[in-house]
Formats: structure tokens, C-alpha cells, sequence
């Protein structure tokens, strides 16, 4: 018996490469199974020769055996460059010691002996052929000492008889193995082309995966440098109506402004969420649980389209019933994306009538509250068929409004999934002529049921009274213009700065109380031009230096700190984290270092 399908193809020279380890591998994988089939032949040999011939015969091919398992061993390291004669030479003896199991049977005399004797010559070749069946001429020389054994009983019976019907079963044996050998070639053809088609798939995909991944890497640095972009703008609307806030305004004026804001600041978490690699990449929308006012929830969800309701001539009304509580927790922009969806459908799809908005609170628990968000509208109306599929993606009511209004269609789609993602749902009934009622239920935690006061604007006034002279560095003209007017609101005075290089000429010639500086801007960035008026002997050495960036990712802050800042600000500005590094100016860079290291300004995402 041969373990080995890969000898006779390296003695043809046909073997591929890591073919010989691989049969090598199996060969040592499986050589037990050598000892379970040479016991079942001594078992056979028991019933014709005796035990002590049976078992001097196990003995012995048992030995054999033993020896090439220990040959395969040693060479197996140098099967991947060819076996060369070693392998076909070991495989050969140890089959002759199996040959001789049939010799044995046929000349025991006993009358069960000739019948097992065939048993045993073609079993032997079949367990050849069948684990060479890739290399069919490997095979005839390996099973070479199981002919021998045949010629020499085909010599015994010479002018018998039975010469004649033995020799008959040769032709007979002869097309078994070669049947064997082909429908093995055959499907290992079948199994050789399905590998390389697969590791042709293998490739492709491997391809497209190389191609993604470029393609993610792209859209990361994308992301990045758009992020900037945004934010600037951002800081100029922000910053505009904060500053605007610290000014006298009558109530309608300050009502608007807050509706700015808020708008601002959802349009802000909304960059921030896709500006989230992770979530991004794990195809996912995260929420966060935060602490909402109520009554900012309400501004923000109805601000924006109440004046487009009044715009169109609609009446817009809202309300509160129930038992709303104050503060509850939860995802006030998820909350916020699926309420401006439901509100946006209803101003858009109503041309004359009223938009009614109610907020409807249910108390559960002392702590727990069910919100029934209910927008209705007095449009044309959505029939009974529609309503099946008015939350399926890429669908909308009427094709026109592909054309009058626009959009994707994904809108309602998105907006149940949040709400289901939220423990909610929204549910519609329309009628068709009466406009329709869309529903969003969701239940949250109470923080506070009773109200909470408004929040008094940020100024930029310094609690010992004292007047700070700041270089502001900035290249965006309107970033300029906010924080020197909000400075100035408090009677501080600022010098301004397109670029790091105006900056670093400017704080070489004249003493500043603080220095606010940007991080990218053109000529030199911030971090540059803080490492120069560090490095320098300038008056400002030791002037605390303030970084504003737009990128809030931990290893920029670190770098900013790093740069010589003692101080690090996100953009859109935080005016009063702004104010209270300007309270820390008196006690020196060590002080603001001090507010900084103590997490009080640290915004770093």
C-alpha cells in the first residue's frame, strides 16, 4: 500500500510545485489508517495459515511500514523541490511485504486459500492505484511487487486447469483500475478548473477590495479637508448670531436669532455624524442620549418651517398637551431629522389650509414619559393604495412630484427606521380631499418635569474689569470681523492677521495680552507660526496662545499643544470657553495650561 498520490509525477517530471508537499502532508496526516487496513488483512490470514504465520506477517509489514513512515518524515522538508528516488523506492519494499500476504493464502493449502489470495491481489492494486490515481505509471511501478506475486502463482499453475481462468482475471483487473484512474483524472480536471476560476474570483474580489479601500482612503481625506471648509462658514453663521445675541434686541429679534441658532446647530451635528468614520464604515446611524429641553426641542423641530407655512399663506399651529416635562433624555437631531421630515412633507405637499403641530405627553413613570409627535396637514390627501407604499425606498405618491418638488423619495424611509431604531414608530392616515395626520411615537427618559431658565448670552467682559490687547490671526475676513467685534464689546482691543507670517512679524514688534490664532491658513499656518514666536526673543514669547481649528480629532489637539499653544478651541468658536481663557491671561501661559490640562476648555473629539 502507497499513501502518495505525487511520486509518479516527480519521477515524469509533471508534478507542480507544492504538489509533492501536499500529498506529503497527507500522507503523514493519514499513515495510520495504513496499520487499521494491514490488520484486517492479518485477520484474513488467520483463517487460511494460522495465527503464528498471520502474525509474523503482521509483525513484519508492520516494521516496514514503521521504517517509510520514519523515511517520509525525514525528507518531507525537501518534498516541494522533488522526491527524487527515495519515496518510489521506499513505496516499492514496503509493498512487497504486503505482497507477500497473498502468496501466503494461495499456497496455504486450505481451501478458502486461492479465493482469498484474488481478494488480496486486487485489493492491493486497487489501494495503489486509487492514491496514485493522478500518476497511473508511478502506480505500476509502486504496485510491481503485487505482479510478481501473480506471475508466481500464474508459474504454479502452469498445465492446470485453472491457469487459463486466472490469467482472464488480469484483463478484468486491468480495465477496474483503468476506470479508476480515469474518472479520477477527470474529476480532478473538473476540480483544477473550478480552482482556478475561484482563484481568478479570488483575485477579482481582492481587486475590487484594494479599489474600496483606495476609494474609502479618498473619501477620508475628502472628508477632511471638506470638513474645514464647512466649518468656516459655519463659525461665520454661529459666531455672527452669538454675537449678535450680546447685543439689544426686541423679542421677536431674538426669537429669530434663536431659531439661527438652532438651525445652525443642527446643521453642525448633522457635519459632525458624517464626518464620523466609524459609523460611516459601519453602515449604521449611532445615537447619542443627552439631556433636551423641551421647549429648545420644540423651536428647533418647528423654527424653519413655520415661516415657510407663513410664506405660503398657510396658518401654522402648534401646542402642547398632556403632561410635557421639561428636560427628558435622548437624541434630540435624530429626534429633530425625523420631525423636519414630517414638517417639511406638510408644508410642501399643502397649498392652502392650515398645518397643525401637536406635542402630546403621557406620563408613564415618575421617570419615563411617551411623546406623540402629530403633524397634520389639510393637503389633497394620500388614496388607500398609496399608503402601502408611502415608506418604501425610492418612492413617491404621484411621479409629478418628482418634477415639482424634487427629491429621492427616501425621506419617510428613513425617518420610520429612526424611529424604530429609537423604540417608535410613525404611523399616517389621510384622506383623500382632507389632508392626512402623520404620527411619530417614542417614549424617553425625564430628567425634569418642571421648566428650566433661559440661558443669558456669552460676553466677552474679564471679571477684574481690565481691557486685553489680542492678536487675532485668522484668513477668513467674516471670522475676523466676529471676534474682533465681540472683543470689542467689552472694550478689549484686537490686531488683526490674514496669515501665521503678519502674525509673526506683528508679535515681534509690539506686546499682546493673548493671541488667538487659526491653524490652516495660507503663506504660514498657525502651528508654524506658534513654534516661531516660541522659538524667537521676541516680546510675545511667553504670551498665551490660543489654536482655533476646524479638525477636532485628539491627535491635531495634541499637535497644537505641542506647537507651543497653551490652549485649544474647535471651530464654530465656543465664546465662553473663549472667555474664560481670556479670564486666565492675568496668571500667565501657566494659568491657561492649568484650565486647558483641567478638561474645562477641552473640546477634542
Amino acid at each position: 500500500m502507497v499513501e502518495s498520490d505525487g511520486i509518479g509525477k516527480a519521477l515524469t517530471g509533471e508534478q507542480r510545485p507544492g504538489e509533492a508537499a501536499q500529498a506529503l502532508r497527507a500522507i503523514l496526516q493519514t499513515q495510520y489508517l495504513r496499520y487499521l487496513i494491514i490488520a484486517s488483512w492479518a485477520v484474513g490470514l488467520m483463517a487460511v495459515v494460522g495465527v503464528f504465520t498471520a502474525l509474523i506477517w503482521f509483525i513484519g509489514t508492520v516494521a516496514a511500514g514503521a521504517l517509510r513512515g520514519r523515511v517520509e518524515k525525514s525528507v518531507s522538508i525537501r518534498a516541494g523541490s522533488g522526491w527524487g528516488m527515495v519515496f518510489p523506492l521506499v513505496a516499492t519494499v514496503t509493498t512487497a511485504a504486503w505482497a507477500v500476504a497473498p502468496l501466503l493464502a494461495w499456497f496455504s493449502g486450505h481451501p478458502f486459500g486461492h479465493a482469498l489470495a484474488m481478494a488480496l491481489l486486487i485489493s492491493g492494486y486497487v489501494l495503489v492505484f486509487a492514491q496514485l490515481r493522478s500518476s497511473p505509471r508511478q502506480a505500476v511501478v509502486i504496485s510491481s511487487p503485487y505482479g510478481v506475486a501473480a506471475l508466481a502463482i500464474l508459474a504454479s499453475l502452469w498445465g492446470t486447469a485453472l491457469f487459463w481462468p486466472f490469467l482472464a482475471v488480469v484483463p478484468f483487473t486491468a480495465a477496474g483500475l483503468f476506470v479508476l484512474v480515469t474518472m479520477t483524472m477527470l474529476r480532478e480536471d473538473r476540480i483544477t478548473a473550478f480552482q482556478e476560476h475561484q482563484a481568478h474570483l479570488i483575485e477579482e474580489l481582492e481587486a475590487a477590495r484594494d479599489k474600496a479601500k483606495a476609494a474609502s482612503d479618498a473619501k477620508s481625506n475628502f472628508l477632511g479637508v471638506i470638513s474645514h471648509e464647512l466649518r468656516t462658514p459655519m463659525n461665520g453663521v454661529l459666531g455672527a448670531a452669538q454675537l449678535l445675541a450680546s447685543t439689544r434686541l426686541e423679542a421677536s429679534q431674538r426669537e429669530y436669532l434663536s431659531i439661527i441658532r438652532n438651525s445652525g446647530d443642527n446643521l453642525l451635528s448633522l457635519l459632525n455624524d458624517i464626518l464620523d468614520m466609524t459609523k460611516i464604515e459601519a453602515g449604521r446611524m449611532t445615537f447619542e442620549v443627552v439631556d433636551i429641553v423641551s421647549e429648545d426641542l420644540h423651536r428647533r423641530a418647528v423654527g424653519p418651517f413655520q415661516a415657510q407655512a407663513e410664506a405660503k399663506g398657510l396658518t401654522f399651529t402648534s401646542r402642547f398637551e398632556g403632561e410635557v416635562p421639561s428636560v427628558v433624555r435622548g437624541d434630540p437631531l435624530r429626534v429633530c431629522q425625523v420631525l423636519h421630515n414630517l414638517l417639511s412633507n406638510a408644508v410642501k405637499f399643502t397649498d392652502a389650509g392650515e398645518i397643525l403641530y401637536v406635542v402630546r405627553g403621557t406620563r408613564l413613570a415618575d421617570d419615563r414619559v411617551r411623546f406623540d409627535f402629530a403633524v397634520t396637514d389639510s393637503g389633497a390627501g394620500i388614496a388607500p393604495v398609496d399608503l402601502e407604499r408611502l415608506f418604501q425606498p425610492f418612492t413617491q405618491v404621484d411621479a409629478s412630484s418628482t418634477r415639482r418638488f424634487g427629491g429621492t423619495g427616501l425621506g419617510l424611509t428613513i425617518a420610520r427606521r429612526m424611529a424604530n431604531i429609537m423604540h417608535g414608530d410613525i404611523l399616517v392616515e389621510s384622506t383623500l380631499g382632507k389632508g392626512s395626520t402623520f404620527s411619530f411615537t417614542v417614549e424617553a427618559e425625564v430628567v425634569e418635569w418642571a421648566a428650566r431658565a433661559t440661558a443669558e448670552p456669552i460676553h466677552a467682559d474679564i471679571d477684574d474689569g481690565r481691557a486685553l490687547h489680542v492678536l487675532i490671526v485668522e484668513d477668513h475676513p467674516v471670522n475676523r470681523m466676529i471676534l474682533e467685534a465681540w472683543m470689542g464689546s467689552a472694550g478689549h482691543a484686537s490686531s488683526t492677521a490674514e496669515n501665521g507670517q503678519i502674525a509673526v512679524d506683528a508679535a515681534a514688534g509690539k506686546r499682546f495680552d493673548l493671541i488667538v490664532m487659526d491653524v490652516n491658513m495660507p503663506v504660514m499656518d498657525g502651528l508654524t507660526a506658534t513654534r516661531a514666536i516660541r522659538e524667537g526673543s521676541g516680546p510675545n514669547k511667553e504670551t498665551p496662545v490660543v489654536v482655533l481649528s476646524a479638525s477636532a480629532r485628539r491627535e491635531d489637539h495634541q499637535a497644537g499643544l505641542d506647537a507651543g499653544a497653551d490652549a485649544y478651541l474647535n471651530k464654530p468658536i465656543d465664546f465662553a470657553a473663549l472667555a474664560r481663557v481670556m479670564n486666565q491671561v492675568g496668571g500667565g501661559r501657566a494659568s491657561v495650561r492649568r484650565l486647558e490640562d483641567s478638561g474645562e476648555i477641552s473640546v477634542a473629539a
